[in-house]
């Protein structure tokens, strides 16, 4: 027990936990602005795909780190406009273009790797970004190493729950899009576009999920292989639902899938040779889902989910 009091208490397994939880941030709050506007958006695995191979590959091809960035988030916007015009003024469902967003993203990130590296065994390097030292802040007891020494990205995320949070609940924008996935009739009967809003607020989270996987490459990683997503944009899918499409609740549900997945590998060094490896890394899964039944209950989703609407219907 104070072995596992110790995990909990140490700084370093908090700063763990924030890097783990910095790419499903992106995600979440993407697949959260997608679902506001009444958009359920499959796509997000192979969207964070697409926004790990574009990213890394322009910052390698020399666009800069700030570059790749800027081109994974253009890569995630094309993916979602593609799956906001098949969806929005075409209606169709929801479920099948979002797999075949996925299907058709992750496959053309895979091509175009082998394509523009058809004779390399090994992934090339990029200089990843580096954590920050921030002065003053980065030396505070705990705060600093848990908190304070963490890449920009992990930064420019945390930013933008709070971005998210301001124009969804503090703007006429944020109204309109929560109408729009509540209540699309209404916003038209303003003379607002229902199709415009959504395709928007889709093309915007999906821009956010490839950020998520820019992260993978640019941040947690220097290099792009295949497989290295594993499962993260299902995941954001899950938290949405525990964050009842909420920034701040999707903030704290990543965050505790990131200490889920840190604690299990601390506690493999512990215990691992009295149980199987794949406990521990079935571990933050299992835990996930028991939190996500405690509170998908009393999830308030967007009425309009799931649902086409085309002008003029009531």
């Amino acid at each position: 027990m104070s072995d596992i009091l110790d995990i909990l208490l140490a700084a370093n397994f908090w700063a763990a936990a924030l890097r783990i939880a910095t790419p499903l941030i992106f995600g979440v709050l993407g697949a959260l602005l997608c679902e506001r506007a009444g958009v359920l958006n499959l796509g997000i695995e192979g969207i964070f795909t697409a926004g790990a191979m574009a990213g890394w590959m322009a910052a390698w091809l020399g666009a800069g780190l700030w570059g790749g960035v800027m081109v994974a988030a253009l890569a995630g916007a094309a993916f979602g406009l593609l799956h906001a015009i098949l969806t929005v003024p075409l209606g169709l469902s929801q479920h099948v273009s979002g797999i075949g967003v996925t299907l058709f993203a992750t496959s053309l990130s895979y091509y175009t790797y082998r394509t523009a590296l058809p004779d390399v065994s090994s992934p090339p390097r990029i200089e990843a970004f580096q954590p920050l030292d921030i002065p003053v802040l980065s030396d505070l007891p705990f705060l600093g190493p848990a908190l304070f020494q963490q890449t920009a990205l992990t930064f420019l995320a945390l930013a933008l729950v709070v971005a998210v949070g301001f124009v969804l609940y503090r703007t006429p924008l944020g109204l309109a899009i929560r109408a729009v996935g509540d209540n699309p009739s209404a916003v038209e009967a303003q003379g607002l576009s229902v199709m415009a809003l959504r395709i928007g607020t889709v093309v915007a989270g999906s821009a956010l999920m490839a950020l998520g996987g820019a992260f993978l490459t640019m941040s947690a990683f220097d290099a792009f292989f295949f497989g290295m997503v594993n499962g993260r944009g299902w995941i954001c899918i899950a938290l949405t639902v525990f964050a009842s499409w909420r920034p701040g609740k999707a903030l704290i549900g990543a965050l505790l899938f990131g200490a889920f997945d840190a604690f299990q590998v601390r506690l493999q060094t512990e215990v691992g040779s009295f149980v199987p490896g794949q406990v521990f890394l079935m571990l933050p899964y299992i835990l996930s889902i028991a939190a996500l039944v405690v509170v998908a209950r009393k999830a308030d989703y967007p009425r309009a989910l799931l649902k086409p609407y085309f002008k003029g219907q009531r």
